[in-house]
């Protein structure tokens, strides 16, 4: 896709990148006449993307943003590696640029979005903060009160795309080549990087796990087309504390990277899997999943039935268990210790609701 000059000249590579004058022509996109006297880097966070807190100083409106958060491709080169080739910061900026405006659940406004091919992907939003939200890290802990809000915001976002063909053939890009690329990738990496993850993890994951997630990566893409034979809808599909934001107790959605058509039910599954603490979830999960059930009722979504719903459920949650292991082998993709907390989280709920049993692995 060719774009023009205004366009290419947002993009930006390293941190260093967002000077004064990138500001400027970020501002002048919308604003025009609003001139750019400063920029201050707050923090540098590496992870999957770079993330860059930034503070403008303009002569805007009160009601445009001073506080920015901005997503550049990884500086860590493994992370890089493995997030270059299903392109997911640019399927996060094609995300933002043509369907946010109509999810209904809290996101970060947008103030640019760009990608080019081989050029890169850049995207600038308002940071939550200045509106007095918090950002959730990835180690959170949710009780469950806050985990039934998530929940029943999930349900409404899959309610409004709930087996949708109109809204999947307009944004058939989300199940498009990119995805089956991902896809492939996963199911060929998928044994070594378990392996390796595994070995990093020692005892975060309890040692009769270890075969039967092997096994699970041995036969990932029976897997995956197992978890898809479900009807579709939108999942964010990373649904971990650290990409939740909280406006007082209202919740939002941030990093949607690995968006998608998939079982709404999975992103409830990664949510309880990494959120609670295995003491929590135990105690919860069942009545969690109930207020999900009820939730997609009460928003016009009628074929439900728990039993079913719950062994949905169960399946679905060798994937963050998978994505925290995968995580942990490639390395970079998260602060270490957050990564550790989140295995024993999901290997705990793996290991309670023998979850790969459920599997037809």
């Amino acid at each position: 896709m060719r774009i023009g000059p205004m366009k290419q000249r947002i993009l930006a590579r390293h941190p260093s990148d967002l000077t004064t004058d990138w500001a400027q022509r970020v501002i002048g996109r919308n604003h025009p006449n609003v001139m750019v006297s400063g920029v201050d880097i707050r923090s540098v966070d590496t992870g999957t993307t770079t993330r860059v807190r930034l503070e403008v100083m303009h002569d805007g409106p009160g009601n445009l943003p001073r506080q920015w958060f901005v997503k550049l491709p990884s500086l860590a080169w493994r992370a890089r590696l493995i997030t270059a080739l299903p392109r997911l910061l640019h399927t996060e900026v094609r995300f933002y640029n043509e369907a946010a405006q109509g999810m209904p659940i809290a996101m970060p406004d947008v103030l640019a979005a760009q990608s080019a091919p081989g050029r890169g992907a850049i995207l600038v939003l308002a940071d939550v903060a200045e509106s007095g939200a918090i950002s959730g890290q990835p180690g959170d802990i949710l009780t469950d009160a806050q985990a039934l809000l998530v929940v029943r915001q999930l349900a409404r976002l899959h309610a409004r795309f709930w087996n949708k063909a109109d809204f999947m053939r307009t944004y058939q890009w989300l199940a498009g080549p990119v995805r089956r690329l991902e896809d492939r990738l996963g199911a060929a990496l998928a044994v070594p990087l378990m392996r390796r993850g595994l070995r990093c993890a020692g005892h975060l994951v309890p040692r009769k796990l270890h075969k039967l997630a092997v096994r699970y990566a041995r036969q990932r893409a029976r897997a995956m087309r197992f978890l898809s034979s479900a009807p579709p809808t939108l999942v964010h599909h990373d649904c971990h504390p650290g990409n939740l934001f909280w406006n007082e107790t209202q919740p939002g959605l941030l990093d949607w990277q690995l968006v998608r058509f998939g079982e709404g039910i999975s992103d409830v599954a990664y949510l309880l899997a990494t959120s609670l603490t295995p003491e929590t979830r135990r105690n919860h999960e069942t009545r969690l999943i109930a207020a999900y059930a009820e939730a997609l009722q009460d928003n016009g979504i009628t074929e439900i039935e728990l039993g079913h719903l719950l062994q949905r459920y169960r399946a679905h949650l060798a994937y963050p268990f998978e994505a925290m292991v995968v995580s942990l082998a490639v390395g970079g993709m998260m602060k270490l210790e957050n990564n550790h907390e989140l295995i024993r989280r999901t290997a705990a709920a793996v290991d309670d609701l023998d979850a790969f049993s459920a599997l037809p692995i």
